[in-house]
């Protein structure tokens, strides 16, 4: 990644991604589809209902991960073999401590954390056995993350594709069996997911033990060091509390969708795993920014860093633009394959014309993100999103939703587009500003080994 053209090596990196994140959202979505088609009547707007949520309290676990990736990358840059290797250990224990929090989290608290959130009693019930029974995989789940940011980091994203793939098939499967034959409903969905996710989570490991080099786990070697730990947390941090800032202005957001009724409920969770598909393939492209800017920064190749994140962005908004208005122009008939009924659809429609066609200012505003990260600065984004997307967002929702004329779900979703517009012109002026301080600092050391 330090050397030679930038585009083919960084589509060669992103589109593995791509792939893996839309594959992981097609079998969610083959969830939904399963749910919403042979279970329940309230099973969809009860899955619906626990997505946000669900996101936000793992998000500060998955940000971890990225902090792994760019401190590996930046090691691996660096051709440092030792601390590399020291990375890597960390970070695997770091995923298994911050999955049995998460376990006990999400048991504990699932019914206080769904009432918050003015979840509807008629679906409370399934909404609290599905987050529990998610909730119990989580280990597996931020060891298969972790895992595969690791490989990431040396630009290998293909064999986590192929993981993913078989344990995503496996995953749909199960859901048939337990949802068709054995009634399970929603805990028969949930319960395929944690057991698809062990299998992908066992694969990457012993991926992993089976390395050659600096990204050899060895299981005796598993224990924290302060140092690395710091690192980590330094980066991933602030990425995970970014991660909370976006899924808690979702969960209002969501709380004023639950409102409207379960119709509005059904009709946005559809949407919302539609969209999902846009979102992660142009998210790909932040990940992968943050990849070669780190393996880039680490290798000294500070000439290459404006290329990358103008090729990185760049591809973000022609991702975000192409596909979120393909989105936005089938929405109707794409609402349809989870739920036929007209009011779910009409509902699903109103998301899509306001997020899916603007979609493309998320994708640049999160590659933008990447390649911050990359240059190992981490709270200056999450405080620009925390103002930025949650501000926003919640200024929105709490002052010009509340009037009754605009009291609309329209209303509600145009609080998106506002707010990633926002965030991105902001994080553009933080990226010529850090970019001027590296230039700075380049001077400063040519002009000292000249004297």
């Amino acid at each position: 990644m330090t050397t030679g053209a930038i585009l083919p090596k960084l589509l060669m990196t992103a589109l593995p991604l791509i792939a893996s994140g839309v594959l992981q959202l097609f079998f969610n979505a083959a969830d939904v589809i399963v749910v919403g088609r042979f279970a329940s009547e309230h099973s969809l707007a009860a899955v619906g209902t626990t997505s946000a949520l669900i996101n936000l309290i793992t998000n500060l676990f998955i940000g971890l991960s990225i902090g792994a990736n760019a401190l590996a990358s930046f090691y691996y840059g660096a051709r440092d073999n030792e601390n590399l290797s020291r990375a890597v250990h960390n970070s695997i224990l770091l995923s298994v401590i911050g999955g049995a929090g998460l376990t006990f989290i999400g048991i504990v608290f699932a019914p206080t954390f769904l009432r918050w959130m003015q979840a509807p009693e008629e679906t409370l019930g399934l909404a609290v056995l599905y987050m529990r029974i998610y909730f119990a995989g989580s280990i597996p789940i931020l060891l298969f993350n972790f895992g595969s940011s690791l490989l990431r980091a040396k630009g290998d994203t293909k064999r986590p594709l192929y993981y993913l793939t078989f344990a995503g098939v496996v995953n749909v499967v199960l859901n048939l069996i337990f949802v068709l034959v054995f009634k399970m409903d929603v805990g028969g969905v949930a319960l395929a997911t944690i057991i698809a996710q062990a299998l992908a989570a066992w694969l990457i490991i012993r991926c992993m033990r089976k390395e050659t080099d600096a990204f050899h786990l060895d299981l005796h070697k598993l224990r924290l060091d302060r140092p690395i730990v710091v690192e980590i947390l330094r980066t991933g941090v602030p990425a995970g509390l970014q991660g909370i800032i976006f899924s808690l202005s979702n969960v209002v957001i969501q709380s004023s969708i639950n409102g409207f009724g379960p119709t509005a409920m059904a009709g946005s969770a559809a949407a919302q795993n539609v969209e999902g598909f846009v979102w992660v393939s142009m998210y790909a492209f932040s990940q992968t920014a943050l990849t070669f800017v780190s393996q880039n920064y680490g290798a000294r190749q500070y000439g290459r860093l404006d290329r990358i994140t103008l090729i990185t962005v760049g591809c973000a908004f022609v991702t975000g633009l192409v596909l979120g208005n393909l989105c936005s122009y089938f929405g109707a008939n794409l609402v349809r394959i989870y739920d036929a009924r007209p009011e779910v659809v009409a509902s699903g429609v109103t998301r899509f014309q306001l997020i899916c066609r603007y979609y493309f200012i998320c994708g640049m505003m999160d590659a933008m993100v990447g390649v911050i990260r990359g240059l190992g600065v981490s709270i200056t984004p999450t405080v620009v999103s925390l103002v930025g997307v949650c501000g926003a967002r919640l200024l929105w929702v709490f002052t010009i939703f509340q009037q009754t004329q605009f009291h609309t779900e329209y209303t509600l979703f145009l609080s998106y587009p506002i707010s990633w517009t926002v965030t991105l012109l902001a994080h553009v002026v933080c990226y010529l500003y850090i970019r001027r301080r590296i230039r700075d600092k380049v001077e400063k050391r040519e002009l000292a080994l000249a004297a």
